[in-house]
């Protein structure tokens, strides 16, 4: 057993930087110093705790580079109308009676085909509000019914928290998908029932005519819609179903140009692209103070001390799985940076205790969903600011949120347990 930083300061470290993220600055810088303080305060010296933190976010680059690429198939998605367009079809076809349910499937979808879960619950929100508005439902019913849409479809997407977790544990990105398919359909049959008991109640923030957004752009077809997405999933397919390895690297922006292609907007390629990469920016940025207070925590004492609090408890390993991703991303306020920071520091020590690598991903990054959406995240206030609730009001949602969250990391682990 060999460490460079003790817990006490590498749990410091990650205080210190979940108070300045509190405080409004900047996620990547409160991460970086962070991760500075806590080797530090750890016992490493200067150097030493450099050298990690330098370590750490060289760690990040393969994810960053996929996540920077995908920008491509996410601005696509977003700036040619396909995805307002599946929503739209999703919705319309389910009808104002299942308006919930529509919300909430259309979320899902649009965030399982590569749409970041922030921008899926945007795209879909104004659509939300216009049928809300005439099947009186309330703010708070409409919102869980995207959040927990968007949890459902995070987990079997191939967005930045998927491909972190599938990087760190180094298994099928397609794979670890496919893994949480049933656990997304429990999250999402939860979030369906949740939502609907949720508009029944009195007194809800009820939809205004100023809430409804007007839009004049002209969207594709359903199928032009659709078919940059199906080409993403085919490619990423083709390993499991004939053993023909195609990156992520490769299939999300070919999917994001194939979707440019068939809706006319091959003029607008650079403007598009353009807009895809600063939607991933952000996200590529925070991974890369991610993986400094990652590598600190890695570096540490910490996974040790808790496999020796599970033993204490006489819990098995397989609990540190669901319980990093919850705490991490807790702490971080962000899937993606959960699913990171829990995946990499606790990866070895999950496959050495005998859990299967692709069952361990699973469930740390179901267990990543359950309390990201804490107040000193920025998803927590997109979310809300997207269908114009109170901070207040939006922090009444995050126990409903976290049960739906909670309820694909329970299915998670009893698959493991079940079928290994």
């Amino acid at each position: 057993m060999t460490y460079d930083f003790n817990t006490i300061g590498a749990l410091i470290g990650l205080a210190i930087a979940i108070v300045l993220i509190i405080k409004k600055v900047h996620p990547a810088y409160s991460l970086i110093l962070g991760a500075l303080i806590g080797g530090l305060l750890g016992g490493g010296g200067l150097t030493t705790t450099v050298d990690t933190m330098v370590k750490g976010a060289s760690g990040m680059m393969s994810s960053v580079l996929r996540i920077m690429t995908s920008g491509i198939l996410a601005g696509a998605l977003i700036k040619t109308g396909s995805a307002q367009k599946i929503a739209e079809t999703i919705v319309n076809k389910l009808g104002e009676k299942r308006a919930v349910a529509a919300v909430s499937i259309a979320t899902m979808i649009i965030c399982a085909v590569g749409v970041f879960i922030d921008i899926s619950v945007i795209t879909v929100a104004p659509i939300a509000l216009a049928i809300g508005k005439k099947a009186n439902i309330s703010k708070e019913s409409l919102l869980l019914a995207m959040i927990g849409g968007g949890k459902a479809g995070n987990i079997i997407s191939p967005n930045p928290n998927t491909i972190a977790a599938s990087e760190a544990f180094g298994v099928d990105l397609t794979s670890l998908m496919i893994k949480n398919i049933i656990p997304a359909l429990c999250a999402l049959v939860v979030t369906i029932i949740l939502a609907s008991l949720l508009s029944k109640k009195k007194n809800g923030l009820m939809v205004e005519d100023s809430d409804i957004e007007v839009s004049d752009v002209k969207l594709p077809n359903l199928l032009a819609a659709i078919l940059g997405p199906l080409v993403v999933i085919i490619l990423l397919a083709l390993r499991p179903i004939a053993g023909i390895t195609i990156d992520p690297l490769i299939a999300l922006p070919v999917g994001g140009l194939v979707c440019i292609l068939v809706t006319s907007n091959f003029k607008d390629t650079i403007s598009i692209t353009e807009f895809g990469l600063s939607k991933v920016i952000g996200v590529s940025i925070l991974l890369i103070g991610t993986g400094t207070i990652s590598g600190i925590i890695k570096a540490s004492a910490l996974q040790y001390d808790v496999i020796n609090l599970l033993e204490v408890l006489n819990m098995p390993a397989f609990v540190l799985a669901p319980l990093s991703g919850i705490l991490m991303a807790g702490a971080t306020a962000s899937t993606t940076s959960g699913a990171t920071i829990a995946a990499q520091t606790f990866a070895p020590t999950l496959i050495a205790s005998g859990v299967p690598a692709l069952a361990a991903a699973a469930m740390v990054h179901a267990g990543s969903t359950v309390i990201d959406s804490l107040p000193h995240g920025s998803f927590f206030h997109a979310t809300g600011g997207s269908v114009s609730m109170s901070i207040k009001s939006r922090m009444k949602l995050i126990p409903y949120e976290a049960l739906v969250g909670l309820t694909s990391t329970i299915i998670a682990v009893l698959m493991y347990i079940l079928i290994g």
